[in-house]
């Protein structure tokens, strides 16, 4: 199975997040491999700065809408960056490269003096999530969200196309683990009508999680309106989460 069936990213932007009425920086920052990479920091008002890593598809220009919710709501500084190969990011994209391109992103956020460097939370969401746990477990964060994540990409695609075995997959991403070794306070939400991610699978990497942790079911939220069907209900969790975090 080749890598394209996993990574499908796009070079055209729909937008920017002034359109939506955000400040923000264009950013351009260096990847370990040397390939220059590109995201947007929008400032905002609470100690908390998150560290995003978005799926598998678009580019983070198409992430505007959740963008300006999650700001607007949360008040948090956001920092959302392309994988190698999406958006302005040059390069291609691969498992190892995610991976070296989130640890980039982290060591640009290490650089800014206007956050504060112990409130650092990492923010996955579907194939994100996997990255966001990698990235957790190899370096410290005041916390961990997981949106419509898998427990790992053999057991996900295993369960999708059971013609496919583990031996085929050139690609792993195994959250499963990994989690293992994350400390961090962590948070999971999952639609449970997700058709793309099961749900069972985000209850899989849960359950192997260290305390403390939180689970919240999006109900009769799909895969990609999860921030939409989820309502106040779906504010609520991560609003919540974030007091908590800002009391350690």
């Amino acid at each position: 199975m080749r890598e394209d069936f996993i990574f499908y990213p796009d070079s055209y932007f729909i937008g920017d997040p002034a359109g939506w009425g955000l400040p923000f920086e264009d950013v351009y920052f260096p990847s370990a491999d040397g390939v220059m990479l590109h995201g947007w920091f929008v400032p905002g008002q609470r100690r908390i700065t998150l560290l995003w890593c978005h799926g598998n598809a678009g580019n983070i220009s198409h992430r505007l809408d959740n963008l300006k919710l999650l700001h607007d709501r949360l008040d948090l500084t956001i920092f959302i960056f392309d994988y190698s190969g999406y958006g302005r990011s040059q390069g291609k994209p691969s498992e190892e490269g995610t991976y070296r391109d989130a640890e980039a992103a982290l060591a640009y956020l290490r650089t800014r003096q206007d956050i504060d460097q112990d409130a650092i939370v990492f923010f996955g969401r579907s194939l994100g999530g996997a990255i966001a746990v990698d990235l957790a477990s190899k370096q410290k964060c005041l916390g961990l969200i997981l949106e419509s994540t898998f427990a790992s990409m053999v057991g996900w695609i295993s369960r999708s196309f059971p013609n496919i075995t583990p031996d085929m997959l050139p690609i792993k991403y195994d959250s499963l683990s990994k989690i293992k070794r994350v400390t961090a306070p962590l948070l999971i939400l999952h639609g449970d009508y997700d058709e793309v991610v099961p749900f069972q699978s985000g209850m899989e990497l849960y359950e192997a999680a260290n305390e403390p942790k939180e689970f919240y079911t999006i109900e009769q939220a799909g895969h990609n309106d999860t921030y939409i069907v989820g309502g106040e209900g779906y504010m609520a969790a991560l609003q919540g989460f974030i007091a908590l975090l800002e009391r350690t």
